[in-house]
């Protein structure tokens, strides 16, 4: 990746960190190309974004809460970027629709807008790339 942290403002909007992700993800691709485990992918993308400055939250527990109790169960979040945008990596042959409802899930319980749906076994990742929006 090629950014340097004076290229990161104070202040990013989703579309502009979505970018920024995406980007990321073309060069790790490029670089490593598909059919690694998930957990390689998470880790390096964890690892890029930080490096460029950017706040990520890695496997963020997300709890369930019914009729005001929060439970003990819930989800786990592959990665949160400055609290606004929500990646879930995936290496799969193909995307499933539980993926995007997954990922759908994650946004309306964290009240965020935007989600990347990545699935790095994709040929080209430009075509692994989904856009999640939540309320838009």
């Amino acid at each position: 990746m090629q950014r340097s942290t004076e290229s990161i403002d104070e202040e990013l909007f989703e579309n502009e960190i979505a970018s920024i992700i995406v980007d990321c993800s073309y060069h790790i691709h490029v670089e490593l190309g598909p059919g690694l485990f998930e957990s390689v992918y998470e880790e390096i993308m964890f690892h890029e974004l930080t490096s460029i400055g950017l706040k990520v939250e890695r496997q963020k527990a997300l709890p369930v809460i019914w009729k005001g109790k929060k439970m003990d169960m819930g989800f786990r979040t592959d990665l949160i970027v400055e609290n606004k945008v929500i990646v879930e990596l995936k290496s799969v042959e193909q995307i499933a629709p539980v993926h995007s409802k997954q990922l759908l899930t994650y946004l309306k319980l964290t009240g965020m807008k935007l989600g990347l749906l990545i699935n790095f076994n994709s040929p080209l990742i430009k075509t692994g790339i989904t856009r999640i929006v939540n309320g838009l």
